[in-house]
């Protein structure tokens, strides 16, 4: 089941990198400067540590904005998810 929670930038650790697209960057920040982060991007938490592999376009325009957190459905997960999400 997951949570909604708002959690420091620096807190998600991104294991893939992943292309953005400049352009959607930009309209994000934009939009998220106008109305504010509307919606989450997906974390694992995993034994304390969050991890994150979508929203990334979300994840650099709040980054850029200098926003210090950003709003998450976060999942609990094991060890052995985790490892297959890096797979």
């Amino acid at each position: 089941m997951a949570r909604l929670e708002t959690i420091p930038l620096d807190q998600i650790r991104r294991p893939l990198p992943r292309a953005t697209n400049p352009a959607k960057v930009a309209a994000l920040m934009d939009s998220i400067a106008a109305i504010g982060q509307q919606v989450p991007i997906d974390v694992l938490e995993v034994e304390g540590r969050y991890y994150g592999f979508s929203g990334c376009h979300r994840y650099e325009a709040c980054q850029r904005l200098g926003r210090p957190t950003i709003l998450c459905r976060v999942r609990k997960a094991t060890p052995e998810v985790l490892r297959m999400h890096l797979a």
